[in-house]
């Protein structure tokens, strides 16, 4: 069983220190640096890439992994996968604990997030979203149609969509049960018999003597002094990825069995996660 847990009590932040801040400013400014700067050439290289190859990306998605996994070495987290991202034509599904699996799930493999509209329109983060090639979906009924036939001409195109069937995000320490929704547009007539979904598990370790639930973002907790207590430690945690086996959807008779088969691929990854570790 996974650890119950309450969404409203956060965990504790100590002070900095002198060192801490010092730390916080040194990585935040070669931070913001690598992701605005990188935000900058990926949208120079979009101006020639989509007149050329269109919905296809063969170039701006390297910049964005690029991006990510340099973040890791400024950041000192160190970020450890394992299985292999799958080839061929689907989606992603995995749990979701803290705005660091944005960085995480795109240094891993190159992907393409599904995310809710409002995103599109927060500052910063939505020109991020938009810039990187983010699906962004309503919660309306009147357009489930037309987002289906989007993910199908997305997916056919090659593109890896990634969401987070839990539907919010948690404190890393146990999995929410999958939001079956999504699913349904994977079982479309021309897709369902040529895309997979390959479930993928992620843990965060936080620093030593640190509150477990440290890399953890959830409920109404605020970005910024998330932001600031993920810059200052000076010996970072660890972050572990899994990898899952790809799962056909054609496999499955509906979108609640396949979303069943997802959940308890991530949860029994996730739990493998949790246990002591070296």
């Amino acid at each position: 069983m996974n650890t119950p847990w309450d969404a409203s009590a956060h965990p504790a932040r100590g002070q900095f220190g002198v060192m801490g801040w010092l730390r916080v400013i040194l990585r935040g400014a070669v931070l913001a640096v690598l992701v605005f700067g990188g935000l900058a050439v990926l949208l120079l290289c979009r101006l020639i890439e989509r007149p050329l190859f269109g919905m296809r990306r063969p170039v701006t998605p390297y910049i964005t992994q690029f991006v990510c996994r340099t973040a890791f070495a400024v950041l000192g987290i160190t970020l450890r996968v394992t299985g292999t991202p799958m080839q061929g034509r689907g989606a992603v599904v995995a749990n979701h604990s803290s705005w660091l699996d944005i960085f995480t799930l795109n240094a891993s493999k190159r992907i393409y997030f599904v995310s809710k509209s409002e995103v599109a329109r927060w500052p910063g983060i939505g020109w991020l979203a938009r810039a990187t090639g983010t699906v962004f979906i309503e919660r309306n009924p009147a357009r489930a149609k037309l987002q289906t036939e989007l993910f199908q001409q997305r997916l056919l195109a090659g593109h890896k969509l990634l969401f987070f069937p839990e539907g919010t995000s948690t404190d890393g320490q146990q999995v929410l049960p999958f939001k079956t929704t999504l699913f349904q547009s994977f079982f479309a007539e021309g897709l369902r018999d040529q895309i997979a979904v390959q479930p993928v598990a992620v843990r965060y370790l936080a620093p030593e003597g640190a509150d477990p639930r440290f890399y953890g973002w959830w409920g109404d907790m605020d970005f910024g002094p998330h932001l600031l207590a993920t810059l200052a430690p000076a010996r970072q945690g660890r972050i572990d990825v899994i990898y899952g086996t790809p799962l056909k959807v054609s496999d499955y008779p509906n979108r609640k069995a396949l979303a069943l088969a997802c959940e308890h691929a991530v949860r029994d990854a996730h739990m493998r996660l949790l246990a002591p570790q070296t």
